[in-house]
Order: structure tokens, then sequence, then C-alpha cells
């Protein structure tokens, strides 16, 4: 899983966090959920854009900690 770990955390770092300004676009559909707000289909497609590689680097680190305890 080493082998995914950069690629993984540039994607998180590039289409995780686009656009950066004026604020991470996932973040502040995070806040729309956060405080209930209504969102349409297209913000649910944002959010499951913008979260997979998040999701695909927490799966990897999780995987190289798994992988670090079955070692010792």
């Amino acid at each position: 899983m080493q082998k995914y770990l950069r690629l993984a955390a540039i994607a998180s770092l590039t289409l995780g966090l686009a656009p950066f300004t004026p604020e991470p676009h996932i973040w502040k559909q995070f806040q729309n959920l956060r405080l209930g707000r209504p969102m349409a289909a297209m913000d649910w497609i944002d959010v499951v854009m913008h979260g997979a590689p998040w999701v695909f680097l927490i799966i990897v680190l999780v995987s190289m900690a798994k992988e670090k305890m079955a070692k010792k």
C-alpha cells in the first residue's frame, strides 16, 4: 500500500480541495450538511467527487497501519 500513498495524498490535496479559494469546495459541502441546508443532486455529486480522494487516502493509511500491526 506504500506505493499508493503518494497518489492518494496528491489526489486529496488537489482534487479533494479544489477549488482552493475562497474555501475548499468539500468544506463548503460539509458545512451545508452540518447545518442541514437543502442540497440539490449536483451538490451530492460534488460531495462524492471531492470526497473520494479523501476516502482513498484513509483506506490507504488504515491498510498501512494494519500491515504494520501485523508485522509486530
